[in-house]
C-alpha cells in the first residue's frame, strides 16, 4: 500500500486533524499510534495543512496529503496561480517542473490536454494521487525535463517553467545560469517545442537584466499579494513582437493593475514640488518595476526628489495604485514623543528602528510618519 493510500485512512486522519494545533515538536517525540505511518510523516500533514490554510485552501478537503516542507514553500499560492491562469488558454498545456502542482492545476484550466512532468517519483505520486481527488485529468511523466525535452516529438501551446531557486547546499540563488533549469541554455528547445514559454522567477530578479539576457521576451508579469512582492513572471515567444508588456498587479488591494511598455520610463520626466497636502507611495509591484518617472506623469503627481519615491498632489488622486495619506509638513521638535505611529523613512538615514528609538515611538495605531527628503533637505510628514 502506498503512502497516499496510508495516510487518508480515517483514523490517521482524525488524528491529524485534532492535531493541527499541536506542538510539533512535543509530537515528533511521541510514537505513532499507528504501525504503517511514522510520526514524521503525521507531522509532515500537519505542516502541510497549516500551510495550505493561508496558501492554498481549495486543498483543504478529505484525502489530499501533502508532501515535505520545501516543496510546499516552493509552491505558489492560489492566489498568484489562479491570476495566471486568467492570462494562458489554448488546446495542450504542459508543466515541466510540475513540484507540487499548484501552478499546473491552475494554469491547466483552459486546456484541453495537460501534462506534468517531474523527476521526483514520491512527489510526483502525491500529486497524481490529489489530482484524482480532485477530479482533474493529465498525463503524469516521471522524467529529467532536459531528457525529455530530447526525446519529446509534441508540440504544445504552452510550456509552464518554476525553475527550483536552490544550490546543491539548499542556499537561495537568484541568477538565471544558477537556477535548476538553466533556462537560457535550454531556451531554443524549449521555444521549438511550445508556441509560448511562461517561467515563474524570483521576486528579486532585476528586470534589465532579464531582458538584456533573455531573448524573446514579449511580457513580464510582477505579481504582489497585499504589496508583498511574490513573483516575477517572463512570457517568451520566437516570434517576433513589438514591444515588451509590463503588468504591475497587487493582489487582494482592489488597486488597478498598472501596465507599461518597457523603455517608457526613458522617455518620461517626473514634476517635482515640496509637499502638498496628499502623499502616494505606489505599491511594491510598480516599485520592483522601478517606473519612477512615468508614474509621475501618469498620474499627474509630483516627487519629492529624485531618489525620493514618494509624490504628492494639492487635489486628491482616487485611483493611485498604492498608498494615499493626507499629511502635513511638521518639524522635528513637534514630533509627538511616546506616541504611535506607523513609521515610513524614505531616502533618509535613519531606519524605521532607529527613528523609533530616538523619538521613543512605538509602532502602530492610524497615524502615520514619514522621514524622508525633498529637494530642500531632510523633512517629517505626519497623517493629519
Amino acid at each position: 500500500m502506498t503512502l497516499e493510500n496510508k495516510l487518508i485512512n480515517k483514523e490517521i486522519q482524525d488524528y491529524i486533524n485534532a492535531n493541527l494545533n499541536t506542538d510539533l515538536h512535543t509530537l515528533l517525540l511521541k510514537k505513532s499510534p499507528f504501525p504503517d505511518v511514522s510520526m514524521p510523516e503525521i507531522v509532515q500533514q500537519i505542516k502541510g495543512k497549516q500551510t495550505a490554510q493561508k496558501k492554498f485552501p481549495f486543498l483543504l478537503q478529505e484525502g489530499i496529503v501533502f508532501p515535505p516542507q520545501l516543496n510546499l514553500e516552493q509552491s505558489s499560492s492560489e492566489k498568484t496561480a489562479e491570476y495566471k491562469s486568467q492570462i494562458l488558454k489554448g488546446k495542450k498545456f504542459i508543466d515541466l517542473t510540475s513540484g507540487f502542482g499548484i501552478d499546473a492545476y491552475y494554469l491547466s484550466q483552459n486546456f484541453e490536454e495537460i501534462t506534468l512532468v517531474e523527476q521526483n517519483q514520491e512527489l510526483l505520486n502525491i500529486v497524481e494521487h490529489n489530482w484524482g481527488i480532485l477530479e482533474r485529468k493529465a498525463t503524469f511523466i516521471n522524467h529529467n525535463l532536459e531528457d525529455f525535452l530530447d526525446d519529446n516529438q509534441e508540440h504544445f501551446d504552452v510550456i509552464y517553467l518554476d525553475p527550483a531557486r536552490r544550490d546543491q547546499n539548499k542556499n537561495k540563488v537568484f541568477l538565471l545560469e544558477d537556477l535548476s533549469p538553466d533556462i537560457l541554455q535550454i531556451r531554443e528547445k524549449l521555444l521549438a517545442t511550445a508556441d509560448q514559454v511562461v517561467v515563474k522567477l524570483s521576486p528579486l530578479i532585476d528586470l534589465k537584466y532579464l531582458i538584456s539576457v533573455v531573448p524573446g521576451i514579449f511580457r513580464i508579469e510582477i505579481i504582489a499579494v497585499r504589496n508583498d512582492v511574490k513573483e516575477v513572471v517572463i512570457f517568451l515567444s520566437s516570434e517576433q513582437k513589438e514591444g515588451i508588456r509590463v503588468n504591475c498587479i497587487n493582489l487582494e488591494s482592489g488597486e488597478s493593475a498598472f501596465s507599461f511598455t518597457f523603455g517608457e520610463e526613458e522617455n518620461s520626466q517626473a514634476l517635482y514640488s515640496e509637499p502638498e497636502k496628499f502623499i502616494y507611495i505606489p505599491n511594491n509591484a510598480i516599485l520592483k518595476a522601478g517606473v519612477f518617472n512615468l508614474i509621475s506623469e501618469r498620474f499627474g503627481v509630483k516627487k519629492l526628489h529624485p531618489n525620493t519615491h514618494i509624490y504628492n498632489s494639492s487635489e486628491k488622486i482616487s485611483d493611485f495604485p498604492g498608498r494615499e495619506i493626507e499629511m502635513e509638513l511638521i518639524e522635528s521638535k513637534q514630533v509627538k514623543k511616546k506616541g504611535q505611529f506607523n513609521i515610513i523613512s524614505k531616502n533618509y538615514p535613519l531606519k524605521p528602528e532607529d527613528i523609533k528609538k530616538k523619538y521613543g515611538l512605538k509602532d502602530g495605531g492610524k497615524d502615520y510618519l514619514i522621514f524622508t527628503q525633498s529637494k530642500k533637505g531632510k523633512i517629517i510628514l505626519k497623517s493629519v
